[in-house]
């Protein structure tokens, strides 16, 4: 089940986010950012693999809209 991953690293960000509000250290703020960064583009990934397909929407002409689909 692709959702467990996909909520535990949302968790883990918001959780950085928060710590990022509170009064750190400057190493400790640069790894909490690191890790955040990290944790950013696991969900970026995940996202990839489960939502592959991106769609977009062109406008041709009077109201008329074509949409294409990227792999």
């Amino acid at each position: 089940m692709r959702t467990l991953p996909v909520r535990s690293h949302r968790n883990n960000t918001h959780r950085y986010r928060r710590l990022l509000n509170s009064r750190l250290a400057e190493l400790e703020r640069q790894f909490i950012e690191r890790r955040l960064s990290e944790e950013q583009a696991y969900l970026k990934a995940l996202a990839s693999e489960t939502f592959p397909l991106a769609f977009t929407a062109q406008k041709i002409s009077a109201g008329q809209a074509r949409v294409e689909v990227a792999p």
